[in-house]
């Protein structure tokens, strides 16, 4: 398959518009971003969202509530984006991982405060969420893990630790949501055709060259 640029192609789960979260979960996602779970107050997020605190409660009983309703948004996109990828790659091995690390760098990118506060506040979570939404987070690695393996039985990737080896690769897509600036150096594309290309090294890629 030719390997083409992140924009050639436009599909479903590369299509970013807004988050389009209720008023009360995109108050507490500002509010969490800025400030931490633990250092936003109910009335803080009720006022963010043009809401009386009892007005709040009407929509979501507790602020617990509002962390596993931006969470359970957070996993089910970037789950669903992570399968329509590498089902829309076909069978080849390489296209397959490409997907899967653009899936996860567009993600990190587009939806960079939701990654973020996904990724610090599960000590936050209540112990019976934090097991859903570990889980969840153990699935979206067991299909980078599941490229991996296949890429190395294909011959066309020869590290030795294919689990470690995706755990490395979702670490350094997880951590673009840390510095990305949609007014920086470099554009959601350039991202994705350089940290792709870095991804590939990582594990190991012995085939012909690609972009």
């Amino acid at each position: 398959m030719t390997d083409e640029s992140p924009t050639a192609v436009t599909e479903a789960w590369r299509d970013y518009g807004r988050a389009n979260l209720p008023a009360p979960l995109a108050a507490a996602l500002s509010a969490f971003a800025d400030q931490g779970y633990h250092g936003t107050s109910v009335r803080e997020i009720a006022a963010r969202a043009g809401l009386s605190v009892p007005g709040l409660y009407h929509h979501y009983p507790s602020k617990q509530s509002m962390l596993q309703g931006l969470l359970e948004r957070t996993m089910s996109d970037l789950l669903w984006r992570t399968e329509s990828a590498i089902a829309a790659a076909g069978d080849d091995p390489v296209d397959q991982f490409d997907a899967v690390v653009e899936a996860l760098l567009q993600f990190h990118i587009h939806r960079r405060e939701q990654a973020f506060i996904g990724s610090t506040e599960i000590r936050s979570l209540d112990a019976d969420y934090r097991r859903i939404y570990t889980g969840q987070r153990r699935h979206q690695q067991t299909m980078v893990d599941e490229v991996v393996r296949a890429g190395v039985a294909a011959g066309v990737f020869v590290t030795g630790v294919p689990e470690d080896t995706g755990r490395a690769i979702t670490t350094m897509c997880v951590g673009v949501s840390t510095w990305y600036k949609p007014d920086g150096r470099l554009s959601p594309e350039e991202i994705v055709l350089r940290f792709r290309r870095i991804a590939r090294d990582t594990a190991g890629y012995v085939g012909p060259p690609r972009d």
